[in-house]
């Protein structure tokens, strides 16, 4: 997959997966909704997720500041040996 596709995706995962946990909180607090112990760990594990996806997301975005930065510094290089 391509830098720039890559890079398309992680705001929409970002997201998807905060909107998904922000659902999930309002669920679990609103009067009404039963509050069993399942909920809970169902959040829980929602929210440890959330941490893993969003590790995972500034991993990849520095894999593409990394990338970019090499294919500039290439660019660069190139212009200075002409």
């Amino acid at each position: 997959m391509d830098p720039g596709s890559i890079a398309l995706l992680i705001p929409v995962v970002a997201i998807l997966s905060g909107a998904a946990v922000t659902i999930a909180k309002d669920r679990a607090g609103r009067p009404g909704v039963s509050g069993s112990p399942e909920d809970g760990a169902r959040l829980d594990a929602l929210e440890e997720e959330m941490g893993h996806m969003r590790q995972e997301l500034t991993e990849a975005q520095e894999r593409l500041d990394f990338a970019e930065r090499l294919l500039a510094k290439g660019r660069d290089g190139n212009k200075l040996g002409s």
